[in-house]
Protein backbone atom coordinates (compact mmCIF):
# COMPACT_ATOMS: atom_id res chain seq x y z
CA UNK A 1 0.00 0.00 0.00
CA UNK A 2 3.12 2.27 1.07
CA UNK A 3 4.32 1.62 -2.32
CA UNK A 4 1.27 2.83 -4.00
CA UNK A 5 1.17 5.85 -2.52
CA UNK A 6 4.68 6.72 -3.29
CA UNK A 7 3.91 6.30 -6.98
CA UNK A 8 0.85 7.93 -6.84
CA UNK A 9 3.10 11.04 -5.29
CA UNK A 10 5.79 11.06 -8.17
CA UNK A 11 2.96 10.97 -10.25
CA UNK A 12 1.46 13.81 -8.92
CA UNK A 13 5.17 15.29 -8.51
CA UNK A 14 5.81 14.72 -12.07
CA UNK A 15 2.74 16.24 -13.79
CA UNK A 16 3.10 18.76 -11.85
CA UNK A 17 6.75 19.60 -12.81
CA UNK A 18 5.40 18.89 -16.04
CA UNK A 19 2.98 21.52 -16.44
CA UNK A 20 5.49 24.10 -15.70
CA UNK A 21 7.95 23.15 -18.71
CA UNK A 22 6.45 24.47 -21.87
CA UNK A 23 6.79 22.52 -24.86
CA UNK A 24 9.35 23.73 -27.26
CA UNK A 25 6.00 24.93 -29.87
CA UNK A 26 4.95 26.83 -26.66
CA UNK A 27 8.19 27.91 -26.08
CA UNK A 28 8.27 29.63 -29.70
CA UNK A 29 4.97 30.57 -29.79
CA UNK A 30 5.94 32.54 -26.40
CA UNK A 31 8.82 33.94 -28.08
CA UNK A 32 6.85 35.28 -30.87
CA UNK A 33 4.07 36.82 -28.71
CA UNK A 34 6.71 38.76 -26.43
CA UNK A 35 8.05 40.23 -29.70
CA UNK A 36 4.36 41.40 -29.99
CA UNK A 37 3.92 41.97 -26.10
CA UNK A 38 6.46 45.02 -26.61
CA UNK A 39 3.54 47.05 -28.64
CA UNK A 40 0.47 45.91 -26.21
CA UNK A 41 -0.18 46.12 -22.81
CA UNK A 42 -2.91 43.95 -23.78
CA UNK A 43 -0.87 40.63 -24.71
CA UNK A 44 1.52 41.88 -22.35
CA UNK A 45 -1.05 41.37 -19.57
CA UNK A 46 -2.16 38.06 -20.98
CA UNK A 47 0.98 36.64 -21.06
CA UNK A 48 2.29 37.58 -17.45
CA UNK A 49 -1.28 36.25 -16.21
CA UNK A 50 -0.24 32.71 -17.82
CA UNK A 51 3.06 32.38 -17.02
CA UNK A 52 2.78 33.60 -13.49
CA UNK A 53 0.01 30.20 -13.38
CA UNK A 54 2.76 28.22 -13.83
CA UNK A 55 4.07 25.93 -10.61
CA UNK A 56 7.83 24.88 -10.31
CA UNK A 57 9.07 27.21 -13.36
CA UNK A 58 11.84 27.06 -14.88
CA UNK A 59 14.80 29.62 -15.08
CA UNK A 60 14.01 30.28 -18.58
CA UNK A 61 10.11 30.87 -17.83
CA UNK A 62 11.04 33.04 -14.97
CA UNK A 63 13.01 35.24 -17.84
CA UNK A 64 10.06 35.55 -19.72
CA UNK A 65 7.90 36.49 -16.78
CA UNK A 66 10.84 39.39 -15.66
CA UNK A 67 10.46 40.34 -19.34
CA UNK A 68 6.99 40.73 -19.20
CA UNK A 69 7.16 42.80 -15.87
CA UNK A 70 9.62 45.36 -17.60
CA UNK A 71 6.82 45.32 -20.84
CA UNK A 72 4.23 46.29 -17.89
CA UNK A 73 6.95 48.82 -16.85
CA UNK A 74 7.07 50.20 -20.73
CA UNK A 75 3.34 50.10 -20.79
CA UNK A 76 2.59 52.29 -17.69
CA UNK A 77 1.76 55.58 -18.02
CA UNK A 78 2.64 56.20 -14.29
CA UNK A 79 6.39 56.60 -13.47
CA UNK A 80 5.71 54.95 -9.80
CA UNK A 81 4.49 51.83 -11.40
CA UNK A 82 7.14 51.90 -14.08
CA UNK A 83 10.12 51.93 -11.47
CA UNK A 84 7.97 49.22 -9.40
CA UNK A 85 7.87 47.03 -12.50
CA UNK A 86 11.40 47.49 -13.51
CA UNK A 87 12.73 46.97 -9.54
CA UNK A 88 10.48 43.71 -9.76
CA UNK A 89 11.27 42.87 -13.32
CA UNK A 90 15.01 42.93 -12.43
CA UNK A 91 14.64 41.11 -9.45
CA UNK A 92 12.85 38.25 -11.14
CA UNK A 93 15.77 38.49 -13.49
CA UNK A 94 18.52 37.95 -10.71
CA UNK A 95 16.46 34.87 -9.80
CA UNK A 96 16.08 33.46 -13.13
CA UNK A 97 20.52 34.11 -13.61
CA UNK A 98 21.06 32.67 -9.91
CA UNK A 99 18.88 29.14 -11.40
CA UNK A 100 20.88 29.12 -14.44
CA UNK A 101 23.63 31.38 -14.57
CA UNK A 102 24.86 29.64 -18.32
CA UNK A 103 21.87 30.22 -20.14
CA UNK A 104 22.57 33.16 -22.87
CA UNK A 105 19.29 34.10 -23.35
CA UNK A 106 18.21 34.90 -19.90
CA UNK A 107 21.49 36.98 -19.77
CA UNK A 108 20.49 38.44 -22.92
CA UNK A 109 16.97 39.68 -21.49
CA UNK A 110 18.38 41.11 -19.08
CA UNK A 111 20.77 43.17 -20.78
CA UNK A 112 18.04 44.27 -23.21
CA UNK A 113 15.96 45.09 -20.24
CA UNK A 114 18.79 47.13 -18.65
CA UNK A 115 20.44 48.39 -22.33
CA UNK A 116 16.71 50.15 -22.37
CA UNK A 117 16.32 51.20 -18.67
CA UNK A 118 17.58 54.76 -18.24
CA UNK A 119 20.98 54.69 -16.64
CA UNK A 120 20.22 57.67 -13.98
CA UNK A 121 17.88 55.28 -12.66
CA UNK A 122 20.72 53.08 -11.17
CA UNK A 123 18.89 49.83 -12.30
CA UNK A 124 21.72 49.25 -15.23
CA UNK A 125 24.42 47.72 -13.20
CA UNK A 126 24.56 44.37 -15.04
CA UNK A 127 25.30 45.56 -18.46
CA UNK A 128 28.78 45.07 -18.43
CA UNK A 129 28.91 41.51 -16.54
CA UNK A 130 25.88 40.50 -19.13
CA UNK A 131 27.64 41.79 -21.87
CA UNK A 132 30.90 39.70 -21.27
CA UNK A 133 28.99 36.18 -21.09
CA UNK A 134 27.17 36.72 -24.07
CA UNK A 135 30.28 37.54 -25.37
CA UNK A 136 32.03 34.11 -23.65
CA UNK A 137 29.00 32.38 -25.35
CA UNK A 138 29.42 33.21 -29.09
CA UNK A 139 33.25 33.11 -28.75
CA UNK A 140 32.86 29.37 -26.74
CA UNK A 141 30.31 28.64 -29.98
CA UNK A 142 28.24 27.45 -26.88
CA UNK A 143 24.47 28.11 -26.98
CA UNK A 144 22.91 25.78 -25.68
CA UNK A 145 19.39 25.50 -26.93
CA UNK A 146 19.29 28.74 -28.57
CA UNK A 147 18.15 28.18 -32.25
CA UNK A 148 20.05 30.01 -35.48
CA UNK A 149 17.32 33.09 -35.46
CA UNK A 150 17.81 33.82 -31.61
CA UNK A 151 22.01 33.37 -32.21
CA UNK A 152 21.03 35.96 -35.02
CA UNK A 153 18.83 38.53 -33.24
CA UNK A 154 21.38 38.57 -30.33
CA UNK A 155 24.62 38.96 -31.89
CA UNK A 156 22.72 41.88 -34.67
CA UNK A 157 21.28 43.38 -31.01
CA UNK A 158 24.58 43.41 -29.41
CA UNK A 159 26.09 45.42 -32.00
CA UNK A 160 23.63 47.81 -32.43
CA UNK A 161 23.38 48.32 -28.44
CA UNK A 162 27.02 50.32 -29.12
CA UNK A 163 27.83 48.61 -25.51
CA UNK A 164 30.49 46.47 -27.25
CA UNK A 165 34.02 46.60 -28.00
CA UNK A 166 35.24 46.46 -31.16
CA UNK A 167 36.59 43.05 -30.86
CA UNK A 168 33.34 42.19 -29.44
CA UNK A 169 31.35 43.31 -32.54
CA UNK A 170 34.13 41.26 -34.89
CA UNK A 171 32.84 38.38 -32.84
CA UNK A 172 29.56 39.19 -33.27
CA UNK A 173 29.70 40.00 -36.45
CA UNK A 174 30.51 36.01 -37.35
CA UNK A 175 26.74 35.22 -36.96
CA UNK A 176 24.94 38.00 -39.23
Amino acid sequence: MKYKSLIFFLLILISSVVKAQLSTKEISVLKTNLVKAVESSKLTDSLYKKLIKLPNKTALITAYTGTLEALKAKHSWNPYNKIKYVKVSLKTMQKAINMDKENMEIRFMRFSIEHFTPSFLGFSKDLTADRKEIVKHYQNNNFGLADEILIKNVAKFMIDSERCTDEEVKIFKKYI
